[in-house]
Parts: C-alpha cells; sequence; structure tokens
C-alpha cells in the first residue's frame, strides 16, 4: 500500500493478535462448562436451560469469528477447527433452547441423531490432530485429546450408555485444559514478543518466515 503523504510503500501485517487466542479460550470455556456436566460434577434434569446461552455465545459465536479471522490470517487448521466447533456450539445451544422450551422432547437413552454429530465432529477432528503435529505439540494434544471425547460422545449417544457419557466428559475435560494451556501461551507470547510458555514447536514452525508476502498484497502473518 502506497502512503500518499510521502510516496513510500507501507506494508500493514496482519492479524494484529493470533486468532486462536479467542478461539481456544471460547472452546475451553464452553467445553469445560458442558463437559463437567457430562462427567457429573454437577447438574440436574433442569440444567440445560443454563448451559445454552453459554455454549452457543461463547463456544459458538466467539468461536466461529476466531475461525474466520483464522482465515484471514491464512492458518488453515484453526480455520477449520474454529469454524467447525463453533457451529456445532451454535447448533448445541440451539437444540438446548429448544428441549429446555419444550419445543422439542429430549431422548431419554439412546440418541442416535445427535450420535451421528459426534461422529462427524470427531471425524473431521482427527484430521486436524494430524495436521497440527507439523505445528506444535499443545495444539496436537488438543485436538487429539478432542477428537477421542467426540468418539466417546457419539458411543455414549448410540448406546445411551451413563458409562461412555462420563467418559467423554472427562476426556472434553482434559482437552479443555489443554486449549486453555494453549491460549494462554499464544497471549503471553503476544504481549511478551517471545514464546513464554512453551508448547512444543516443531523445526518446521521454527524456521517458518514470520511474514509471507502475497503477490501485490499486504503482508500477511502467519499466527494461530
Amino acid at each position: 500500500m502506497e502512503d500518499s503523504s510521502n510516496g513510500r510503500a507501507r506494508v500493514y501485517l496482519q492479524p494484529i493478535a493470533a486468532p486462536s487466542i479467542l478461539g481456544l479460550y471460547a472452546f475451553a470455556g464452553s467445553t469445560l462448562i458442558v463437559a463437567a456436566e457430562l462427567a457429573g460434577w454437577y447438574g440436574d434434569s433442569e440444567t440445560s436451560m443454563y448451559l445454552f446461552p453459554f455454549a452457543a455465545a461463547f463456544g459458538g459465536v466467539a468461536q466461529f469469528a476466531a475461525g474466520m479471522w483464522s482465515y484471514k490470517a491464512r492458518d488453515a487448521i484453526a480455520t477449520a477447527m474454529h469454524g467447525m466447533w463453533g457451529s456445532f456450539w451454535i447448533g448445541f445451544g440451539i437444540l438446548e433452547l429448544l428441549f429446555a422450551t419444550g419445543t422439542l422432547a429430549e431422548p431419554r437413552g439412546a440418541f442416535p441423531a445427535l450420535g451421528f454429530w459426534f461422529i462427524a465432529l470427531a471425524w473431521i477432528t482427527v484430521m486436524g490432530a494430524i495436521a497440527a503435529t507439523a505445528e506444535n505439540v499443545a495444539l496436537t494434544a488438543v485436538l487429539a485429546t478432542l477428537s477421542l471425547g467426540a468418539t466417546f460422545a457419539a458411543i455414549a449417544e448410540l448406546l445411551g450408555s451413563d458409562a461412555w457419557t462420563v467418559a467423554a466428559g472427562w476426556t472434553f475435560i482434559v482437552s479443555a485444559v489443554c486449549a486453555w494451556y494453549t491460549a494462554s501461551a499464544l497471549m503471553f507470547e503476544g504481549v511478551a514478543g517471545r514464546p513464554v510458555l512453551p508448547v512444543g514447536q516443531t523445526k518446521k514452525a521454527k524456521e517458518a518466515p514470520e511474514v509471507a508476502l502475497g503477490a501485490g498484497e499486504p503482508g500477511v502473518a502467519h499466527g494461530q
């Protein structure tokens, strides 16, 4: 971009902050409150009416927005994972709202329709986990435990099994903690200008140029 005041070219870098700071925190928060209920830490028959606003707004809208900003940051993994899971949380929030208002009757026992939601989520998330091995250990841990939790949740809904539901809840909690740590590492690095918390960055990621200049485009800083 040319600066008309002095005729010199100026390059603006985007994004200013890593979109996954928001995306991973949104995922961690929404997953923790829902997973804790699945694991039996709290909750009763009316719990869903208190879950859907937070899940849909924070886990859904905030994370989906982070996914779209990740697209602008040219971050393929974050675009796919935040966009997909953000969409899921919006859909989950709507479903829980329909249950809470009595518009739909919540099935008791097996719920195959919801089980297939988790099959699709697990199927795609495991691909993200494999791709993340090229970046860092922390992100790989987030997605690997997330895909495992989605697999357990799919089994729980298909069979109507309380034991598998608890297993899914605990696995999702581990994924939420990993996401919280990874988001914190990104935030601290953004503030300090250097890595503060280790994420197990791969050699390939360390050697990648911080700024990639597109043909005739402003510079874009690749970021989580």
